[in-house]
Formats: C-alpha cells, sequence, structure tokens
C-alpha cells in the first residue's frame, strides 16, 4: 500500500510539472510570436533606390524545371516606354511532356516608377486547360488592392481584396529595387514583396561572388540567398508551406541580370536558367 501510495503522489508530481512547463512554453511562444509580428515591420530595409545604373532595355528567354529536366519556357521583354516608368512584358508556358499532363499559358505585364522603383500596376493572365485567371493589381502609397477573375465567359466571377502597408513591391520592382542596391558581401535586404495573391517578407542575404555558367554563356556572379514568409491578415508572419528557400545569381557587371534561381519548394529543386538575352540599344 505504502509503495502504491508513492508512486501515485510521483504521478501527481509528475503530471503537475508537465502542465507547468507546458505553460511556459506557450507563454514564450506567444511572447515570441508576438514580439516578431509586432516588430517585423521595423526591421524591413529603409535605403532609398541605390545609384546602380538603370537596366538597359532587353529581351531574354529562360527555360523553367527540376532535376535537369525543362518544364516550361519563358520570354520577357523590359522597356522604358516613357521617361517615368519601366515596364516588364512577359510571356510562358510548359513544354514537353509536362505540357501533356499539365497545360499552362501565362502573360505577365508589370509597371514601375522609374525613380522610385515602386510598382504602380501588374496584370497576370493564366490560361489552364479548363479555366482562365486573371489578376491585377493596382498599387498606391499604402497598399494594394487585388481583383481576381476567375472562370469563363459568364461564369467567371470577380474577387477584390485590399492590403495595406506602404512600400510594397511586386516581383519586377522588387528586382529593380534590389539590383539598384551595392549588393555587398553579406548584406541582407528585407522588403514586403505582393506577387500575385499574398504579400511576403522577403529576406536577401548576399553570400558572396563566383563565376557560374548557364546556357547564355559564363558570367561573375553575385550569389544571394532568399527566404521568404507569409504575411497574415493581422500582419502575423506565417511560415511559407510550399517554399523553403532559394538560391539566386545574378551577374557581378554593369547590367546585373538575373542569371539562374534555384529553389526549394515542397516538391524538391526547382531552376530558372538565362537562355538568350539581346539588348534593344547597345552600350554607347
Amino acid at each position: 500500500m505504502m509503495v502504491c501510495e508513492r508512486q501515485r503522489t510521483a504521478k501527481m508530481l509528475i503530471q503537475t510539472r508537465l502542465r507547468q512547463t507546458q505553460c511556459v512554453m506557450a507563454f514564450l511562444f506567444a511572447f515570441c510570436t508576438g514580439s516578431l509580428a509586432g516588430n517585423w515591420e521595423a526591421t524591413l530595409s529603409k535605403e532609398p533606390p541605390g545609384n546602380f545604373p538603370d537596366l538597359r532595355p532587353l529581351r531574354a528567354s529562360y527555360r523553367f524545371g527540376w532535376s535537369g529536366l525543362t518544364a516550361a519556357t519563358g520570354e520577357i521583354h523590359f522597356s522604358k516606354p516613357s521617361g517615368d516608368k519601366f515596364q516588364l512584358d512577359g510571356t510562358g508556358r510548359t513544354s514537353g511532356l509536362v505540357r501533356a499532363l499539365w497545360k499552362l499559358d501565362v502573360n505577365h505585364r508589370a509597371v514601375a516608377n522609374a525613380e522610385t522603383l515602386h510598382p504602380i500596376e501588374t496584370q497576370q493572365t493564366e490560361n489552364y486547360r479548363s479555366k482562365k485567371i486573371v489578376t491585377t493589381l493596382t498599387f498606391t502609397n499604402s497598399g494594394v488592392t487585388r481583383a481576381r477573375t476567375e472562370g469563363e465567359g459568364g461564369a467567371a466571377g470577380t474577387k477584390t481584396r485590399q492590403f495595406s502597408l506602404p512600400n510594397l513591391f511586386d516581383l519586377h520592382s522588387a528586382v529593380l529595387y534590389l539590383r539598384s542596391q551595392p549588393l555587398r558581401d553579406r548584406s541582407v535586404y528585407r522588403v514586403v514583396v505582393y506577387p500575385a495573391t499574398n504579400a511576403y517578407l522577403a529576406t536577401v542575404t548576399v553570400v558572396g561572388q563566383e563565376k557560374i555558367s548557364v546556357h547564355a554563356g559564363t558570367y561573375n556572379a553575385i550569389k544571394l540567398d532568399l527566404q521568404l514568409k507569409r504575411i497574415g491578415k493581422h500582419l502575423e508572419l506565417e511560415p511559407h508551406r510550399k517554399f523553403r528557400r532559394a538560391t539566386i545569381w545574378v551577374s557581378d557587371d554593369a547590367e546585373r541580370l538575373l542569371l539562374r534561381v534555384e529553389a526549394q519548394v515542397f516538391v524538391g529543386t526547382v531552376f530558372a536558367e538565362l537562355q538568350s538575352v539581346h539588348f534593344d540599344n547597345p552600350r554607347s
């Protein structure tokens, strides 16, 4: 009887300690999460656009895939249609065996302010085998309005959403902003990017320099590390469920071209690689 009583007492003590430990852990988690949600905005990069030369108007082609397999191709045209605007027009399509399984054609247009490098408007049209999705982003100084239409003909429905946060970027303007910076070794840049349907905190770290060969040629390159966190409705940071991290190489020259991207995602490693590039005007 004495032994049983001591065992029950010991069990009660262990359970009490476990509950106390769980309470402490829950408190610490809530405190850390709350601190992160409240303070991450203060870590955003405050630097204005750098004085690195603007990207010259060009046409470039890329291939996309995984494990050496080409799954899609893309073409972009970067231009300056007026003195105060940059514009990116892009098309992409799945190819080969992947297209037989998953047909997708994409048209993308993005316009940015040439002085501030902030986005003005983005429109993307995705044509699948059985549906069409049109996403339009309209940016202001205080945030973005997203209109998204999904369906075909009379069955199409449009949903509108607003996200309020100053100094947002889309993918096009984020690339322009980052390439304008000094990109010194171990530099860290944090920006908020709204590419299509959600906002993400992007942390870009300059890893160093190395030589890289892509189909378009061999380049001295700047190597970057990219990490993403999803931003929730109440500006809380959440893990990105499908994206882990990415490595990006840009040419270490007067152009700072996007050469290659390798991303660790939920299906493995996917890549994008520069195939060719042609400038509209030769450098003087």
